[in-house]
């Protein structure tokens, strides 16, 4: 299933599902056929499994007046972050292309050595932007903003030390991020100033569940700038896969329904690039991913 945060002239964000080239919302839909069902992703998220099996079957048998008054078309409607304000900080893992770590070493004075362990920094809740939200450029602070496209984690379930073997099932889901990074804003090293600034975690422009997905291990993943492609990498090459993550992560500290990991990036970065390129106003950057969709952002000036 296909969950969207959607917003018309006339209403708040709201949860919608895409069937059949309309946004169904969710809640609406439920007093349709007489379920209380809630209206924004996390509640509904908080739900469990059961939740997305329950509402697939009841799309499916549904009739078609249950969809009349409970569903717009959806060029009707404007397609928010699928979580516009996560509840915590967003866990980014850096480094975890073997060529990106490469051309990271290369250009970025990181190391060129693998990492044994994956590398975890933090975007916050105000860097999230929708899809077609401007990406902000400040160029009072940056000259290097630069472009990752990278596949999103949607933790579904509470995650406290689970095995390898089992994390996949504490995943709701999958969407597409870009983990837009100002490369000469690292500080000491650190990279939260660098990639936790407002409007540099674009994400969307939906989510898809993982029973949908199946093996999160097998997506394509691409970039394009104006146009013109400049990644094209596959998830079957991250170091540590999302099992892994999940893991890892979950070893340390509690993930709970809601939070997101973005889980890295392929080579292909501006500042890899020779020469290094960078995003500049009036730049348009397209990121997709294979069976989730295309996420789409100008560059501004601010």
């Amino acid at each position: 299933m296909r969950f969207v945060t959607y917003r018309t002239a006339l209403t708040e964000p709201r949860l919608g599902l895409l069937h059949d080239g309309l946004v169904v919302d969710v809640e609406y839909f439920g007093a349709a056929i007489g379920q209380d069902l809630p209206s924004t992703m996390l509640d509904f998220i908080d739900l469990g499994p059961i939740a997305p099996r329950f509402l697939q079957e009841a799309v499916t048998n549904a009739s078609t007046a249950d969809f009349v008054g409970t569903s717009l078309p959806q060029a009707n409607v404007a397609l928010l972050a699928p979580i516009p304000r996560p509840r915590k900080n967003i866990f980014g893992i850096g480094l975890n292309y073997t060529e990106h770590v490469a051309e990271s070493a290369r250009s970025l004075d990181t190391s060129k050595d693998l990492p044994q362990q994956p590398v975890i920094f933090s975007k916050p809740p105000t860097a999230v932007a929708a899809w077609d939200d401007p990406i902000r450029h400040n160029g009072a602070v940056t000259q290097q903003l630069d472009w990752e496209t990278e596949l999103a984690v949607v933790i579904g379930r509470t995650a406290r030390r689970v095995a390898e073997a089992d994390a996949l099932d504490h995943v709701f889901g999958y969407t597409v991020i870009n983990d837009v990074s100002a490369r000469d804003c690292r500080r000491a090293g650190q990279w939260i100033v660098s990639k936790g600034q407002d409007s540099f975690a674009p994400m969307g422009p939906c989510i898809v569940t993982s029973d949908e997905i199946g093996d999160p291990q097998d997506l394509s993943l691409k970039t394009r700038i104006n146009g013109v492609e400049k990644q094209n990498g596959n998830t079957r090459f991250m170091l540590f896969n999302v099992a892994q993550l999940v893991a890892d992560i979950s070893s340390v500290m509690t993930l709970e329904p809601g939070d997101i990991i973005a889980t890295g990036t392929p080579a292909g970065v501006g500042a890899g690039r020779d020469p290094q390129e960078f995003l500049w106003p009036g730049d348009v950057v397209e990121c997709e991913i294979e069976k989730i969709g295309m996420l789409r952002n100008p560059v501004v000036a601010v």
